[in-house]
C-alpha cells in the first residue's frame, strides 16, 4: 500500500507542475544602445515575431562606409547600415527569446538569445553551437 500511495503522491505532483503555466519571457521591445553606445537599435514586433533595425549610428567606424559592405551578397552591399535588420525572428522560448542577429562587421549571421537582466538592460547572444559571444545593451528613452 505505501509503494501505491508513493506512486499517486509522485503523479499527483508531476501533475501539479505540468499544470504551471509556462514562464514568458520579459518584454524586450523599444529602443536600446548597443554595446559600447556604437548604434541605437528599435527592437518591435514583425508579424508574429520580433525583429530589431539600427535606427540610429551614433558612433560610425572611422573610414567604414555607412552601408552592408560585408554582405554576403554582392546586391546588399550597398545597403545603408541605418533601416538595416541585425534582429529576426524572435520568439518567446519561455525565460528568453530566441532568433537570428546578424553582425555587419562580418557579414555572418548567428543563432542568437535575448533576456533582460534585473538591472533592465538586454543580454544579447550571438552563438555558433554552444559557444556564444554576450553584450549588454542599454535602454535608449
Amino acid at each position: 500500500m505505501t509503494v501505491i500511495r508513493t506512486i499517486g503522491l509522485a503523479a499527483a505532483a508531476v501533475g501539479a507542475f505540468a499544470a504551471l503555466p509556462a514562464q514568458a519571457a520579459q518584454p524586450v521591445t523599444g529602443r536600446w544602445a548597443t554595446v559600447d553606445g556604437k548604434a541605437i537599435v528599435n527592437i518591435a514586433p514583425c508579424g508574429k515575431q520580433l525583429c530589431g533595425r539600427i535606427e540610429k549610428i551614433v558612433k560610425p567606424t572611422p573610414g567604414r562606409p555607412q552601408t552592408d559592405v560585408k554582405n554576403p551578397d554582392p546586391a546588399l552591399r550597398s545597403k545603408p547600415l541605418v533601416g538595416l535588420a541585425l534582429l529576426s525572428g524572435f520568439t518567446d522560448a519561455g525565460d528568453i527569446w530566441k532568433g537570428t542577429i546578424y553582425d555587419p562587421e562580418s557579414g555572418k549571421s548567428y543563432n542568437s538569445k535575448m533576456s533582460r537582466n534585473a538591472d533592465g538592460t538586454l543580454k544579447v547572444q550571438g552563438c555558433i553551437a554552444f559557444f556564444c559571444k554576450t553584450q549588454t545593451w542599454t535602454p535608449v528613452r
